[in-house]
């Protein structure tokens, strides 16, 4: 194998586990480092550099670092790395003079922003700093999209989006409300704008066309279409028995809205069984707190009524067997009816473009979504670009931010007369951090504490409003402790080949066996033959360049690792070090990290 080219920085990335299971690249470590030195403000900001939304995502994000997270290589339970993104955004001070500024002088780029949900929010907060003029057209009251309309305030309370939202429009956006667009052909007719972006979401909640569907019209609500009715106090109470179709994370919110406008027995019915649930362990968990009961194997047939109103529903019992290509079949075993005043369908989300021609220049593929670039984010008519739910389905907010930002770049690019093709380059430092020959400027110590519980209101009382949040968040204790958790993945063990002497200490202190020094060979063959087989082929093997006393190699299975630092320590020569990674991520109208390094090359010299 060839040496490991350790100047790359998707390789360091990619060990940053929890950083790299991040859809915007959020650097875990370093915000909670902060955390941990009660620098709350600095970590606020670190976040919102790249996930804009600190205050909402540390209440409502799907949390894909979690699964990620290093610390279940050692114990079950990752760092609780979304709840303390909400530690920082709810103890940060004010943070007003540390947000970007339009300039006062603008480019003269006006862009058309349709819907005020994540995506487009994103994308007005990357241009206005770069004196283009954005425009949101909603057709709701206020902004937020989905994030306001979908997500209870019992999760997420009206004031913390409010004023995550407003620190971007702001900076001078201008939002025109109560203001659906109807016709994209028309909107670019006027000719006013040199880029429209649209960050519609997937609003079209999925039916369930069965027999009694029509006749039961009156009791039968579409999950988002009910809770935005909710939200905007247009429906205020429920029946008492309430069913809700599917198991996913708007299924869940259903429920536990339903529980609070009169449900009282309230049911979670789910075609297969919980392994197979789309909805997120905490918020099931949550949900059966509140004593909802969650049926599994469930399968709809048909709505009973009598005398023309709704009083049940009929499932039919299902088991699940993997047919001869691995897909699940189901057998019906028997049927049951199961009352109900209410049912809230909560089976899924579609995009709906009836107000895109599709004679202007925008493909549209077979399941009726236009055809958007992946990495441009542009459709096949030049200027037009798409993000977050309306690009390719359902997805949730941070991967909303993350297209708002691709997407941002690439508006900028166009605008300019750049290629969109082309996209800016990812940087790095690496920095050590010695204080001494054996000691270092952060904590390494394991901390061996269980994952922090999170605080809920009393149930009595969380029920009392809808605008009640559940959760409390950390108290200072708590948030002491889970600071320790986290392993640091960020500081990376880099090694010196021509320091190193081949004393084997390195090897003998390694707790978790991740480092061998062997011949070289082929990557198959020497992962069966490291200290601990590397059996983990997605995680990167470290391979240095030829140790000097034997020619052999030093190879350390990333997968492994558990960023303690003992090799460092321990080695008599200093070959191995800790050193901070920091990734430089490219945002619109920011210099790349190569043109920086080019920058300062010429003034050096």
């Amino acid at each position: 194998m060839k040496p490991t080219d350790v100047s790359r920085p998707e390789y360091y990335h990619k060990v940053v586990d929890c950083q790299w299971g991040c859809p915007a690249h959020t650097p875990v470590p370093e915000y909670i480092r902060l955390i941990a030195q009660g620098r709350f403000t600095e970590s606020y900001m670190l976040n919102r550099e790249s996930n804009v939304f600190p205050g909402i995502l540390g209440r409502t994000c799907d949390r894909p670092c979690e699964p990620a997270c290093r610390r279940v290589r050692v114990e079950d339970e990752p760092v609780a790395i979304c709840r303390l993104k909400r530690v920082a955004a709810d103890l940060r001070g004010d943070v007003g003079h540390l947000l970007p500024s339009p300039p006062t002088e603008k480019n003269g780029k006006k862009i058309a922003l349709i819907g005020a949900g994540p995506a487009s929010l994103t994308v007005a907060n990357d241009l206005m700093p770069l004196g283009y003029e954005c425009e949101i057209f909603e057709q709701l009251s206020r902004s937020g999209g989905l994030m306001r309309t979908n997500i209870p305030a019992f999760r997420l309370p009206a004031e913390v989006l409010d004023e995550e939202i407003d620190m971007i429009l702001d900076m001078g956006v201008q939002v025109h409300y109560d203001h659906p667009i109807d016709s994209l052909q028309s909107l670019l007719d006027q000719d006013r704008f040199d880029a429209v972006f649209v960050g519609t979401g997937a609003p079209k909640g999925k039916e369930l066309n069965i027999p009694g569907r029509e006749e039961g019209d009156a009791n039968i609500h579409i999950g988002i279409e009910w809770l935005e009715s909710v939200h905007f106090d247009h429906i205020k109470e429920i029946g008492e028995k309430v069913l809700i179709i599917g198991v996913g994370n708007t299924a869940m919110d259903c429920c536990r809205t339903s529980k609070r406008i009169g449900g009282v027995d309230v049911k979670v019915v789910a075609r297969k069984g919980r392994p197979y649930f789309k909805a997120s362990a905490w918020e099931l968990e949550d949900a059966e707190e509140e004593q909802v009961e969650i049926l599994e194997n469930h399968s709809p047939s048909r709505f009973v009524l009598e005398n023309g109103s709704l009083v049940g529903m009929e499932f039919e019992l299902v088991e699940w067997e993997a047919d001869e290509n691995g897909r699940l079949v189901s057998k019906v075993l028997d049927s049951k009816i199961v009352p109900c005043d209410d049912v809230i369908l909560a089976i899924g989300q579609d995009n709906a473009f009836p107000w895109i021609e599709r004679d202007i220049g925008i493909d549209f593929n077979d399941w009726e979504m236009p055809v958007v670039d992946k990495t441009t984010f542009q459709t096949t008519r030049d200027g037009v670009f798409v993000g977050g739910d309306a690009a390719w389905g359902p997805e949730n907010i941070i991967w909303a931010v993350e297209h708002g930002h691709q997407a941002a770049i690439s508006i900028d690019n166009y605008c300019q007369g750049q290629s969109l093709v082309n996209r800016p380059a990812y940087g790095m430092n690496l920095v050590s951090q010695k204080m001494g020959l054996h000691s270092w400027s952060y904590g390494s110590e394991y901390d061996a504490s269980q994952r922090a519980k999170m605080n809920h209101v009393d149930l009595v009382e969380r029920f009392k409003a809808l605008e009640v949040e559940v959760e409390l968040g950390f108290d200072a204790e708590q948030t002491a402790i889970e600071v320790e958790r986290c392993l640091n993945c960020d500081i990376q063990t880099s090694f010196s080949a021509p320091l190193c002497i081949e004393c084997d200490a390195c090897i003998d202190v390694c707790p978790v066996y991740c480092l061998t020094i062997t011949d070289n060979g082929s990557e198959e063959e020497m992962r069966d033959r490291l200290t601990a087989p590397a059996e983990n082929t997605d995680q990167d093997l470290y391979i240095s360049e030829e140790l000097p006393q034997t020619a052999r190699i030093m190879v350390k299975d990333e997968d492994l690792c558990v960023h303690c630092g003992l090799c460092a320590e321990r080695c008599p020569t200093a070959a191995w070090d800790m050193a901070k990674f920091d990734l430089l991520i490219p945002y619109a109208g920011k210099p790349t990290w190569t043109e920086s390094a080019e920058a300062a090359s010429t003034i050096s010299s």
